[in-house]
């Protein structure tokens, strides 16, 4: 399905039934935590199931211009072998650019702070819209000298190391999860180690109980106090080997939408509720709907049913709310989405860019700074979607084009920024390919 990637636009061919097992990618989110790990490890490790993705490269390529790690991608085994070298972690000479990978460059933005030197973190033209200035203070609190070139709290940032060796700072907590994760990461092989107070409500919690669960996989303690600290000491070290990644909730959406929209069944093996992968709420919320699902160690299965309207808070689950939003478009009554305003500041402003291009189809969406309302009850038409470089609207809104006639998605290459062979899995769903 290279070829597709490729195009300007493809257009959907709609599916009249499905019954299909789906294998999806593995997570994108944990691939790139346990890719920060590795390159803070002194052991050699290796990722399995790792996700070889736009985010997963540019953060494999950051690592190795540190020259303390040599890193091997090999997608054909989707492995990933990180092996320190011997070297001292050193800031590279040129700028990295990240292009719109946010949670690589976060989780960088301190690890810079542990290598000799000024380093210059970088991306495209929205990443140099999206906000670090809060995990940019925190730093500062710690005596590190990071600072947002421009003067805007986004990128270009420039980092000098390195940087003291830990100690106490507070973070805000309400845009965005990544800074807790960006500063737990780095704090085990500082000398001081770290506490973190979160001041404000933390959005998008569960990617903080995978930081935690993955630092903990790795062989670091991690402690709780309370609901808003963090104490990691000092002086550890991760442990290497081999690692398991386990498969994306957020890719496995997609899937679990189709059956929801076409009535049919979809397996998902390899994952269960029991994930911390917030992303599998969904499943949960398709309940709400009227679908039905089963599952075990082995596996999700979804079967979909006549859909109809809930209310709902996503805070926990934001990436998904592009595929519930497209499903809820199509449910009897109005479906009221909360606690998203975060999706203001991802590759897109998420929540226009759904309300814009359902619209598109005839479906009425009203939006609030942090909520989002579709009204349901009318059969959606085809149209042209426009996915502003964004991976996540071009793979719901392809998910409304299997059961809507006329439903073109432009810029279909951008799905590769977290799933490369998106367009040859969802082919695989009509049995031929």
């Amino acid at each position: 399905m290279d070829d597709i990637l490729e195009l300007p636009e493809t257009e959907i061919t709609p599916l009249r039934e499905l019954d299909a097992t789906v294998r999806v990618v593995g997570s994108k989110s944990y691939t790139n935590r346990f890719l920060a790990i590795a390159g803070l490890c002194r052991e050699q490790t290796v990722l399995r199931n790792a996700l070889h993705s736009q985010d997963t490269i540019l953060l494999a390529r950051a690592l190795r211009a540190f020259g303390h790690v040599d890193v091997h991608r090999d997608p054909e085994s989707a492995t990933i072998t990180v092996t320190p070298n011997g070297n001292p972690m050193r800031a590279p000479e040129a700028e990295i650019d990240m292009g719109n990978a946010g949670t690589p460059i976060r989780f960088l933005i301190t690890m810079a702070s542990l290598a000799q030197g000024r380093t210059v973190l970088t991306g495209n033209k929205r990443m140099r819209e999206r906000p670090m200035g809060h995990l940019l203070e925190a730093l500062v609190t710690l005596g590190v000298d990071a600072r947002s070139l421009h003067e805007n709290g986004s990128p270009p940032i420039e980092i000098r190391g390195p940087a003291p060796s830990g100690g106490s700072t507070r973070v805000d907590g309400t845009v965005s999860s990544q800074f807790t994760s960006s500063l737990l990461i780095s704090a085990p092989v500082t000398e001081k180690g770290l506490r973190l107070q979160i001041v404000g409500d933390l959005v998008s919690r569960p990617y903080v109980d995978m930081t935690v669960a993955a630092m903990r996989e790795t062989g670091v303690a991690v402690e709780r106090e309370g609901s808003s600290a963090f104490v990691v000491e000092g002086g550890q070290g991760y442990r290497g080997g081999d690692v398991t990644v386990e498969p994306d909730a957020s890719g496995m959406s997609y899937f679990l939408a189709a059956a929801a929209l076409l009535g049919g069944r979809v397996t998902v093996p390899g994952i269960d509720g029991g994930s911390r992968q917030g992303d599998v709420g969904l499943v949960e919320a398709f309940v709400d709907m009227g679908c039905t699902s089963s599952g075990d160690v082995g596996g999700i299965t979804l079967e979909g049913g006549p859909l109809s309207g809930i209310d709902i808070d996503m805070t926990n689950m934001p990436d998904v709310v592009p595929t519930l939003a497209v499903v809820a478009a199509y449910a009897r009554g109005r479906t009221h989405i909360t606690g998203i305003g975060n999706l203001r500041f991802k590759e897109c402003d998420r929540i226009e860019a759904v309300s814009t291009e359902l619209g598109k189809m005839g479906v009425t969406v009203d939006t609030t700074r942090d909520t989002m309302t579709v009204h349901g009850g009318s059969e959606p038409h085809g149209a042209v979607i426009d996915t502003y470089d964004d991976h996540r609207i071009a793979m719901a809104f392809a998910v409304a084009g299997l059961r809507t006639p006329g439903v073109v998605i432009r810029e279909p290459g951008c799905v590769t920024k977290s799933f490369p062979n998106f367009w040859e899995v969802f082919q695989g769903l009509r049995g031929d390919g």
